[in-house]
């Protein structure tokens, strides 16, 4: 590679390619998920804006989160669904400090919009009669912009120090989109300190959010147990335990896959670990925050009779 001319530099995606046999099933299967995601998300934006009756806090946020999202998949999908197809898995430099770019701006915006829909549902469950005051409008737009510039922050820092790295050997990234740790393997220099910078944002950023919505949902589980039926605590219990499992998934992959030793990157694994939260997780996700919600049903219900009464 000419690390002196960077507009003509290329990198290569291994993605798949040690399974040929499997592209056409790996794309169906990816292109059926994308496509019921990005519908999914598209509905539920829709819903939320259109019912009155969730035109609350909670519905606010989840349907930024959505948005998010829908975004969010939209970045490594299309591309990784190219890819499989085509004999040409190459992405230009910039075009790969692009990517990465998006992924880590909605990443790591979508880590502190969970944890503000799990402050969200604290203050609802544990301080109903403060709710209102605490979770005005102008407070969830607050919450909102600061996840956002958490994300526009860890995304430009991460994106220039990996791109300014010297890159002089191999172009072949063992990776189906341009991560992190797969990039800086191919730098022909020392990423010593590229690693402890990632490594401090991913403990801010990751674990950070993660211990502040395990924080929440404790509190929630205690309270409920506190004060409220056998009925009350299961019906919270079913729904707290869902809403945790995606954000394990989430949160739990990704720092796997950044908070290990470099000499550990590169293996099959990582591909695995990084569909989790880019694919796998997009997809969960409205249908147990959303679609197995009371609210919601009624909505989609009401919805549908008034376009055919309409």
């Amino acid at each position: 590679m000419d690390k002196g001319n960077r507009t003509t530099m290329e990198f290569i995606f291994i993605s798949f390619s040690n399974v040929p046999e499997l592209q056409y099933f790996l794309f169906t299967s990816f292109l059926c998920i994308y496509c019921i995601s990005v519908a999914a998300h598209m509905f539920l934006i829709v819903v939320y804006n259109l019912s009155s009756n969730l035109h609350t806090p909670m519905y606010f946020f989840l349907a930024n989160f959505s948005f998010l999202e829908e975004c969010y998949i939209s970045t490594i999908t299309p591309n990784m669904l190219k890819n499989l197809l085509s004999t040409d898995k190459t992405i230009t430099f910039y075009g790969c400090a692009m990517q990465m770019y998006c992924f880590l701006l909605l990443g790591a915006t979508e880590c502190y919009l969970l944890a503000a829909m799990a402050y969200d549902r604290y203050n609802a469950i544990c301080q109903p009669l403060l709710y209102n005051v605490i979770m005005c409008r102008n407070a969830c737009v607050k919450l909102i912009m600061c996840s956002w510039i958490i994300g526009f922050t860890v995304a430009i820092i991460q994106t220039f120090l990996t791109f300014s790295l010297p890159f002089c050997g191999p172009n072949k990234i063992n990776h189906f989109y341009c991560e992190i740790p797969p990039v800086m393997a191919l730098a022909c220099t020392d990423t010593q300190f590229n690693e402890i910078v990632t490594f401090i944002i991913v403990l801010l950023v990751i674990v950070g959010a993660f211990l502040l919505t395990i924080v929440s949902y404790t509190r929630i589980i205690w309270t409920i147990i506190k004060h409220h039926s056998a009925a009350g605590i299961k019906k919270t219990f079913s729904t707290s335990t869902s809403h945790l499992i995606v954000v394990t998934i989430f949160y739990g992959s990704g720092s796997v896959m950044y908070l290990r030793p470099k000499s550990t990157y590169g293996t099959d694994m990582d591909k695995f670990i990084s569909l989790m939260y880019t694919v796998i997780a997009p997809l969960l996700n409205p249908f147990i925050y959303s679609f197995r919600n009371n609210d919601v049903k009624y909505a989609v219900r009401k919805m549908m009779h008034d376009i055919k009464i309409g």
